[in-house]
């Protein structure tokens, strides 16, 4: 009988010209292995050695969505534009120098903290903010608009405070507001700007009960510019009766449903269908009601949403249109008009496609879009011989996404090699075979002699199908089960037929840190942040740390299924970056597994060294932390530890001296964040008297002695 290997290496020379061979045998003259797709193959003159990051900048598409923010340095590392286009060649800062000073020890001058890690960025944010306050100025200039832009920033994007509290003080001079559509986040909004411009707007959306319009009404008398947006007919009533109980004259605004529609995934709240808003209809009783109360001039604003991510100018103008028709008929009706507040919609570019026909891209540029809007607005008014409104937008995605950068590490990657089969070993395990599995093989090797790969897969197929049956019945050892594993991975790989694409371990929850990907499969970038001057030489999907089978990244931007990376380089760290994520994720995420939040730094561009400064950094919530949240007593889960291992003293298991070590490595573990320590050990476990019992003997670590005393906090500085 002879051997696989040896009938695949026989039919070699007549292998077709579009098979390629992964792992070819010894002795065998093979055709050169597929190259992996989006990557330059080798023999194009771009060797290892002559790759460059300009090469990864396209293979990544860094410019097409990273502009003007984003782009790979000479040294093959992922650099920060903090000012964008205006970004000089010195202020350019080099993300994996910010790894390197938050993720070393303190002892060696960096900060300690643990990865996953957010690095925000406050001077690309101020430079979102005042890049589409440029715009929307200049479409204003340009077409002799007769009033002004003044955005308001909804805080349901991100409502970190030091986020909310950087927008209305970089956009004070503009008069820049907040929207806020729940209770928390109006108090929040109302705190933070009593430090803001009083012009700046307070828009108050969302359901309302009669607490949330006190609130509002509160924030009136507190001086806030405060609107409250009808989002329901029956809201006002309570509008009427708590301002003639609270003696405050409300600024009201009327939220409209209009019949443009958003047909993408984001568009499910627009249309007469939609989840927020009042009908025509509806609007009509509101402005009859206010008007028999003498309160229509307190109906100052009318608020539509066409929906999150507007793919293209024509559908925004049109939406536009029709909302300036509707404030300029409140205007004919009596209201006191003064603001029309488009609401969210202007999308960014995920992919770097600039294509208008998808729901994580977009056909436009900032000033593309408030030309759009301003010319739509102008056009209807001057037919309506109407007052150009204030015009105001709440454009939260697109402020708030650049500034944020997620970076986790890749801890491991799946290899499978086959087992390694000699002719003589072969030809023992196949004797040892039932019959019909037998025959499947002697099938299997007829077809590889002639040459027919695809036939050899069907019978490589059936013969294992037949052994993991038989392997079921009981008939066939773990042994011979592993052989056949063995040998139909060699046919596959042999026939070019097996499956390139490797997983990718990472030490990240995508439920806590990327959750749009797992809700609504929200697609973002994401890069290695080093080793760009390097050709990668892999693909694969990522796979985080949560018991979950969707716990998984395979799909990416440009349609792929797959993403190309580099082999992991012994203790060496691998870096990823996930980009344009400074948007929800970080308030929808949850705690699947008890995995928190990553740990957070605040990094400034400075004329230093190292062109940054960070400014605030923040620990990773810890096990207690996490533990906390779900109800639990970290401080009491402690102490019923620590009883435990003391009752082991009594009964002799180990020793006091151990006993106080156990309870201070307890400790450490109740105050470390729950994620993987990649690299040399954090913690060096010694075992004590064989009994099982370890304890951490790291210099990090306090003298067990004084565990027993130790005070420890769980929370976050």
């Amino acid at each position: 009988m002879p051997a696989m290997a040896c009938c695949v290496d026989a039919a070699a020379a007549r292998f077709p010209p579009g098979y390629a061979v992964a792992t070819p045998v010894v002795g065998s003259s093979f055709p050169a292995p597929v190259p992996l797709s989006g990557v330059p193959p080798a023999s194009n003159n771009v060797e290892a050695s002559h790759w460059s990051p300009s090469l990864s900048a396209e293979l990544y598409n860094i410019d097409g969505w990273g502009a003007p923010y984003f782009s790979a340095n000479a040294s093959g590392n992922l650099s920060v534009r903090p000012y964008g286009a205006a970004t000089l060649a010195h202020q350019e800062i080099d993300l994996m120098k910010i790894v390197k000073k938050v993720s070393d020890p303190k002892l060696l001058g960096g900060l300690g903290l643990q990865l996953p890690l957010i690095v925000r960025l406050p001077d690309v944010l101020k430079n979102r903010l005042e890049s589409l306050q440029s715009a929307f100025d200049l479409a204003v200039q340009s077409q002799g608009y007769g009033a002004h832009y003044q955005g308001v920033y909804p805080v349901k994007c991100n409502q970190d405070r030091f986020v909310v509290e950087d927008i209305v003080r970089f956009g004070s001079p503009f008069r820049f507001g907040l929207e806020a559509g729940s209770k928390p986040e109006l108090l929040l909004a109302m705190s933070c700007l009593c430090k803001g411009n009083p012009q700046s707007l307070l828009i108050c959306n969302g359901f309302k009960d009669a607490e949330y319009i006190s609130l509002a009404l509160l924030a009136r008398n507190l001086a806030l510019n405060t609107v409250i947006v009808l989002e329901q007919e029956e809201e006002l009533d309570l509008v009427i009766d708590l301002s003639k109980k609270l003696s405050v004259r409300p600024v009201i605004g009327v939220r409209a449903k209009l019949r443009t529609k958003h047909s993408g995934h984001f568009g499910s709240t627009s249309g007469e269908k939609g989840k927020f808003g009042l009908t025509t209809t509806q609007i009509l009783r509101v402005v009859r009601k206010l008007e028999q109360l003498d309160m229509l001039d307190c109906l100052q604003l009318l608020h539509f949403h066409i929906g999150s991510q507007i793919p293209s100018t024509a559908l925004l103008g049109d939406g536009v249109r029709e909302a300036a028709q509707i404030y300029c008929e409140l205007v004919r009706l009596g209201a006191h008009m003064q603001v029309i507040d488009i609401g969210g919609g202007l999308g960014i570019d995920y992919d770097g496609s600039k294509s208008s026909e998808s729901d994580i891209s977009v056909g436009y540029s900032l000033e593309d879009y408030a030309s759009t809007v301003v010319e739509a607005v102008r056009l209807v008014c001057g037919r309506r011989s109407v007052k150009h409104p204030v015009i105001c937008s709440e454009s939260g995605r697109a402020i708030v996404s650049h500034h944020s950068v997620l970076i986790f590490e890749a801890v491991s990657a799946s290899t499978y090699e086959s087992p390694a089969v000699s002719p003589f070993g072969l030809q023992y395990f196949v004797e040892g075979l039932p019959d019909e599995a037998r025959a499947d093989y002697e099938n299997l090797s007829d077809a590889a002699m002639r040459g027919e790969y695809e036939t050899c897969l069907l019978y490589a197929d059936q013969l294992k199908q037949r052994c993991v049956d038989q392997f079921k019945d009981g008939s066939l050892g773990m042994e011979q089960l592993a052989a056949v594993d063995g040998l139909c991975d060699l046919v596959s790989k042999e026939i070019g037929a097996a499956d390139p694409v490797r997983t990718y371990h990472v030490n990240l929850s995508i439920f806590t840190s990327i959750p749009d990907f797992w809700g609504i499969g929200q697609i973002f970038p994401i890069v290695p942040i080093h080793r760009l001057d390097q050709r990668p030489s892999a693909r694969g999907i990522l796979s985080d740390l949560t018991c979950d089978s969707d716990g998984k990244i395979d799909k990416f931007i440009g349609g792929e299924s797959s993403l190309p990376l580099h082999e992991l380089e012994g203790d060496g760290r691998y870096y990823l970056g996930m980009f344009l994520g400074g948007a929800y994720e970080e308030a929808i995420g949850g705690l699947h597994n008890l995995f928190g939040g990553p740990s957070v730094v605040r990094v400034l561009q400075s004329d230093g060294p190292q062109s940054f400064a960070v400014t605030r950094a923040v620990p990773g919530p810890s096990c207690g932390d996490v533990l906390r949240v779900m109800q639990h007593e970290p401080e009491l889960m402690f102490q019923t530890l620590k009883h435990r291992a003391e009752e082991c003293v009594d009964g002799n298991s180990i020793t006091a001296t151990a006993t106080a070590s156990l309870a201070a490595y307890l400790a450490h573990s109740f105050r470390n964040m729950p994620y993987l320590v990649v690299g040399a050990s954090s913690c060096s476990m010694t075992a004590i008297n064989n009994s099982g019992f370890y304890y951490c003997n790291e210099d990090v670590y306090k003298d067990p002695a004084a565990a027993e005393d130790e005070q420890w906090s769980y929370g976050v500085v």
